[in-house]
């Protein structure tokens, strides 16, 4: 089976999804569109554990990796979502290498980390869960603050950490920016560079979160994990387009019957 683990082990890059809205309908829709993952944000989305789990089963029967980015670094919600199925695990604000360390304790068991076994959900899927999960769950700590950028090389030399996930919103927060991708800001810039090359040399993959308009060009710095749609947006974006051509202030498509 394909998991992001053996993918970037291709050398492939991974193109994903981002769900905040609580609906397995969503999350399979999301899925069948083609996406090499999706991302169920546990942190601000309105998502709880129990719709998670629907929204897991539903990911795997669109064919794509679930993903699940916990509300904080804890190991207990960590490991929840494990044994509920998910494939990868993105924990915000790991501003240092205990912090990353303390991650990689919470998705691995003995001896290489502090996971307890009790796969009641996922080993339905898996007959030999315990030897699966180490060599497929993709550990993937955040990397969104000035003090982590700081402290880059000591959390990419953390073992077991599979790659790193840059939160442009806060990372430009930390930085003194307003929330959202500052490209063209010195600052915001160099650190994108920096975690690149950072993690090039540690042999991490490095991941971001994105637009589709600026895919292109996080491709082409290097990163290989790059979300490029959320549900929330998406569906704000594609009401207002439809609410401005209804008023007569965009062209309507006249192939576009739905």
């Amino acid at each position: 089976m394909t998991t992001l683990r053996s993918q970037w082990s291709s050398g492939d890059s991974t193109i994903g999804a981002w769900l905040s809205i609580p609906s397995a309908v969503s999350a399979e829709l999301a899925a069948r569109t083609g996406f090499d993952y999706v991302c169920l944000d546990n942190q601000h989305g309105a998502l709880d554990y129990q719709v998670s789990i629907a929204m897991i089963q539903a990911v795997l029967l669109g064919g794509s990796r679930p993903v699940v980015r916990t509300p904080w670094n804890e190991p207990g919600i960590i490991a929840k979502f494990l044994d509920a199925g998910a494939e990868a695990i993105i924990v915000p604000m790991v501003n240092t290498s205990d912090d990353a360390g303390a991650v990689v304790r919470s998705c691995r068991y003995p001896p290489h980390g502090t996971r307890s076994y009790g796969p009641t959900l996922v080993g339905m899927r898996h007959d030999d869960y315990f030897a699966w999960s180490n060599q497929n769950v993709a550990v993937i700590p955040m990397i969104e603050t000035a003090q982590a950028i700081a402290n880059l090389d000591s959390i990419l030399a953390v073992p077991g950490v599979n790659a790193i996930y840059v939160g442009p919103a806060d990372l430009s927060v930390s930085l003194g920016l307003p929330p959202r991708n500052n490209d063209g800001e010195s600052v915001f810039d160099e650190a994108l560079v920096a975690i690149v090359k950072g993690c090039r040399n540690a042999g991490v993959v490095p991941g971001i979160h994105t637009t589709a308009a600026l895919v292109a060009r996080r491709l082409e710095q290097g990163f290989r994990m790059v979300t490029v749609s959320a549900d929330v947006p998406a569906l704000r974006n594609a009401f207002a387009d439809d609410l401005r051509a209804a008023r007569g202030t965009a062209p309507l498509d006249p192939d576009a019957i739905y």
